[in-house]
């Protein structure tokens, strides 16, 4: 599938820079995105003091050592990247991006680099290089869609978050990722959302009662019980968010019987390490584990987060035990399974909305989860309509990459991020796009606002709140119901 180029206006638009003209002179860096003051002297020794730190202390040198000897610049890449295929710009070719990174390993981290540039005078790491890299590692959505054509097998979102590692080791990285993942790590209420624990369990509490209203059934958020079978960790965006999708795996739960729990010791799923910093990554998955331990819980439930749940899967344990580490589960994979068990029931006569699914990039791009979550909307959404193309092959929503939480370039990623997504949207048809990630959500809500789309995006538990049928045992009658055949007699 292929999109048109933008036009001059929308990429003035996209492109139009949000900081001040006096904050860009101060930091010596003109990016589009935020970021905190910053030591702006000697940044070229600085990068490859933390280039030379990371490589020591990480196995980035095996990864960068193949993909120098095996790089390659046809651009087949581009023919997989929506954002060149949005502005045809040959800087937004994915093997140019690597290539800004490669350059310097290949010059400063190989003999046979150190010895032509100390030969030649040439080649050096400046100021004006760093400044390419800082602009051109953000404006990709770290997808992953490019590796997936490149012939040689170089992985370029890998390289691209290697990037955005050494940048942030010098201070620059969006403000809005190192904000929250400093209050996540350091802060007083230890999330990124930065919900007190009170407000979490008044959120909770309210939603219980709202779902009894409705339900006629006690649907309970468990907290901080001992030995569940699952800790669940949600995008913790989701308590302020997406009520429906909280209510939907509660019901679920509530339906199944089986033992969960949330912890007040720390609740959040998001990691924005896997976006921008390896160390940041490490420390919030071990906040994961720690509490899952304190809990004594069984298994690690990540909540609708492809990110969420592609950090706690591959990283709990890299950090974490190895063999040893906790299982972790997406709630889809939880959710499938007792369905396809018969321990869940679903009424196909509740939506009745043309309804497609959206595969977020972090849990299908590895061909993880794919079909499970297609199986159970096809078993109760009779117009089921399938955007193509989809699974491994998805195009992204444009906001990957932790993109989608710098606010201020919402323009880039409505207008040429997730231009190609709204073309595939648009196309389907349909009328409810279910997108089983926090960020997912947030970026197309955005997308089909800015883009003039009629379409509502939710979550995948949303529907299954909707359609849920709960055993009659479970079914208490209202008060008002007892009064009014006691009016009756």
């Amino acid at each position: 599938m292929k999109t048109r180029k933008i036009t001059s206006e929308e990429r003035e638009k996209a492109f139009k820079q949000p900081r001040k003209p006096e904050v860009i002179e101060k930091q010596k860096l003109d990016v589009r995105y935020h970021i905190e003051d910053f030591e702006v002297e000697d940044r070229p020794r600085r990068f490859l003091e933390a280039f030379a730190a990371i490589l020591k202390h990480t196995n980035y040198r095996l990864a960068l050592d193949h993909y120098i000897r095996m790089s390659a610049k046809c651009s087949r890449c581009a023919t997989n990247c929506q954002v060149y295929q949005a502005t045809g710009d040959l800087r937004d070719i994915p093997c140019y991006r690597s290539e800004l990174l490669l350059s310097v390993y290949r010059r400063h981290f190989t003999l046979g680099g150190m010895l032509k540039g100390r030969a030649l005078g040439t080649g050096h790491l400046t100021d004006e290089k760093i400044q390419e890299m800082a602009d051109s590692f953000w404006d990709c959505t770290a997808c992953r869609r490019c590796a997936m054509e490149c012939p040689s097998g170089i992985d370029h979102g890998l390289i691209t978050h290697l990037g955005r590692f050494i940048l942030s080791e010098i201070g620059i990285a969006p403000r809005a990722l190192v904000v929250s993942t400093r209050e996540q790590l350091e802060g007083a209420t230890g999330n990124t959302s930065a919900i007190p624990v009170p407000a979490l369990v008044d959120t909770l509490e309210f939603l219980e009662e709202d779902m009894f209203e409705e339900k006629s059934v006690e649907i309970k958020f468990p907290m901080d019980v001992e030995g569940a079978d699952y800790v669940f960790f949600p995008a913790v965006s989701d308590f302020l968010m997406e009520a429906e999708t909280l209510m939907g795996i509660a019901a679920v739960f509530t339906a199944t019987g089986d033992s969960w729990t949330t912890g007040t010791g720390y609740f959040d799923g998001i990691n924005y390490g896997l976006f921008y910093s390896d160390r940041m990554l490490e420390r919030v998955v071990k906040k994961v584990d720690a509490e899952t331990r304190r809990l004594k819980g069984k298994n690690i439930l990540i909540g609708e987060c492809g990110h969420a749940s592609r950090s706690a899967k591959y990283f709990i344990p890299t950090y974490c035990g190895g063999d040893d580490a906790y299982p972790v589960i997406n709630i889809m994979e939880y959710t499938h399974r007792v369905w396809k068990e018969g321990r869940l029931k679903l009424d196909p006569n509740v939506v009745t909305e043309k309804v497609a699914y959206h595969d977020p990039c972090n849990i299908a791009r590895q061909r993880w989860i794919i079909e499970k979550p297609r199986e159970l909307l096809k078993a109760f959404c009779k117009n089921y309509v399938e955007m193509t193309p989809y699974g491994d092959e998805n195009i992204c929503c444009g906001g990957g990459g932790g993109t989608v939480s710098i606010d201020e370039i919402r323009p880039y990623r409505t207008t040429i991020g997730g231009k190609l997504k709204a073309d595939q949207i648009r196309k389907s048809g349909c009328e409810i796009l279910v997108a089983p990630c926090a960020n997912c959500k947030k970026q197309l809500r955005e997308l089909v606002e800015d883009q003039g789309i009629d379409c509502e995006v939710v979550g995948l538990h949303d529907l299954i709140y909707k359609a849920i049928i709960f055993d009659e045992s479970m079914v208490e009658k209202k008060e008002e119901e007892s009064v009014n055949i006691e009016d009756k007699e």
